[in-house]
């Protein structure tokens, strides 16, 4: 109710403070509610057929769903999706989705840590260890910053909260509508060399709602880069988020681009075949996705605001309703195609039609 209220005067306002405390305040109401997603645009999973097979010669209780991602084992494919982090509330929701990713064997991804290095008094707020000891722990920092920035003070950040990988994020399409968004978008492929060079944790490519191409997976393969997650078009859209945030010609743009960006399930076709660890995200939001996405050559799915809505309409017991129907159908779906584990699923036939197809034949 509380984000409902919030949106209609975001709508009324028109436009609102761009200061980054408040824009992280900003986009974790928005992001309660259904108004951030893609208006036409899908993920394109519906256009991924596997097969079913009647006899799959398999007990329920075999199926096996552990992985090892980054060097770490997780129980099953799956990762609570970067989201938010700088402020008291960011705090509490971050701790509550780190701990349960920590009891359920999941991995974790932080939000953008631009604040936590603006004002070094909020790095509290991403400091989730002592309610997640042994969780894989993805940091964030856009790519932008981090061109600017010594790559020792980037290692402390990730040293402060204790983060296993680092995600860099690339979001041109969300910044271009912000308002007060960065506007050079020069030197990318530079930074990402020399963070792989120079950091002392694996580092994750990540878009921020638009997809990965083939042509970048190819450039970021070259620069050293091993780790994708594609967070492709489909599910929020943070141009959509900036949007609502927008007045005027900015406002403007929004609406023209909101449905921008590459599919999820086209872009992780397209960046599997580059020999490249891929987080699908996106998007998703059932153990049916999670499925398709390994089928086409993920690693993990990835999901974040179904598990904020989640947690936000029914607490911690709620997130874990809703994940324990995204394990429970993943392992049905495996069942059903016949593979005991990840692997067969990854091999399992499938049939890819309609504008999927068309995108993979590019």
């Amino acid at each position: 109710m509380f984000a409902r209220r919030r949106l209609r005067t975001y709508k009324a306002a028109g436009i609102m403070s761009t200061d980054l405390q408040r824009r992280k305040e900003d986009h974790l109401d928005l992001c309660a509610t259904d108004a951030v997603a893609f208006r036409e645009r899908t993920t394109l999973f519906e256009d991924v057929r596997l097969v079913h097979q009647s006899l799959p010669e398999l007990h329920l209780d075999e199926v096996d769903t552990t992985t090892t991602l980054l060097g770490k084992r997780l129980r099953a494919p799956l990762v609570i999706a970067s989201m938010t982090g700088g402020t008291e509330r960011a705090a509490q929701i971050n701790h509550e989705l780190a701990s349960i990713a920590e009891a359920r064997g999941y991995a974790f991804g932080l939000g953008s840590q631009r604040a936590m290095v603006r004002r070094p008094d909020t790095a509290w707020t991403y400091q989730i260890r002592e309610a997640a000891p042994t969780t894989l722990v993805f940091g964030n920092v856009g790519v932008v910053q981090a061109r600017d920035w010594e790559s020792a003070q980037i290692a402390q950040m990730i040293g402060d909260i204790g983060a296993d990988a680092l995600c860099v994020h690339m979001n041109p399409a969300q910044e271009l509508v912000q308002p007060g968004g960065d506007r050079d978008f020069r030197g990318g492929i530079a930074t990402f060399e020399r963070l792989v060079r120079e950091l002392p944790v694996p580092v994750i490519a990540k878009e921020t709602g638009n997809g990965v191409s083939a042509e970048l997976a190819r450039k970021l393969r070259a620069c050293g880069v091993r780790h994708v997650d594609v967070s492709g078009a489909g599910g929020t859209s943070w141009v959509g988020v900036e949007t609502l945030r927008a007045s005027g010609t900015a406002k403007a743009l929004g609406e023209v681009l909101w449905d921008w960006g590459i599919p999820t399930a086209a872009s992780v076709g397209l960046v599997a075949r580059e020999e490249l660890t891929v987080i699908a995200t996106g998007g998703l939001k059932t153990g049916l996705d999670v499925a398709k996405a390994i089928a086409l050559g993920a690693s993990a799915g990835g999901i974040a605001r179904p598990c904020l809505q989640a947690l936000a309409a029914g607490g911690r017991e709620g997130a874990d309703a809703f994940l324990d129907g995204v394990e429970q159908t993943l392992r049905a779906v495996m069942v059903l195609v016949g593979a005991k584990d990840l692997a067969a699923l990854r091999a399992a036939p499938r049939l890819v039609t309609g504008e999927l197809a068309r995108w993979l034949a590019v």
